[in-house]
């Protein structure tokens, strides 16, 4: 599996929706209407990187935010597999 080098990863965020690059991993806060909702967006996560095998890093704080962090640890990188699963996300909360 290919990791992407810090150029590759630039021109592909600007495929995303205001995902950054920080710590040699892709991350994204979401402010969701309250602390179900915040849930329930979790699950629907949980579901999709199940299918793709591949799991993000997941953190509910306050009671309606949730930042999601993802790298290909076996890979020690950014790959692929993650910008997949940022799109899919995207698409998830929109």
């Amino acid at each position: 599996m290919k990791i992407f080098n810090l150029e590759d990863i630039n021109s592909k965020l600007v495929e995303l929706n205001s995902w950054s690059f920080i710590n040699s991993t892709l991350q994204k806060e979401f402010s969701l209407k309250d602390f179900s909702d915040a849930l329930s967006f979790i699950i629907k996560i949980g579901i999709e990187a199940e299918k793709l095998d591949h799991h993000p890093d997941i953190l509910l704080h306050d009671w309606n935010k949730v930042k999601v962090t993802l790298s290909t640890h076996s890979a020690g990188g950014v790959t692929e597999n993650d910008f997949k699963l940022a799109h899919t996300i995207d698409k998830i909360n929109q």
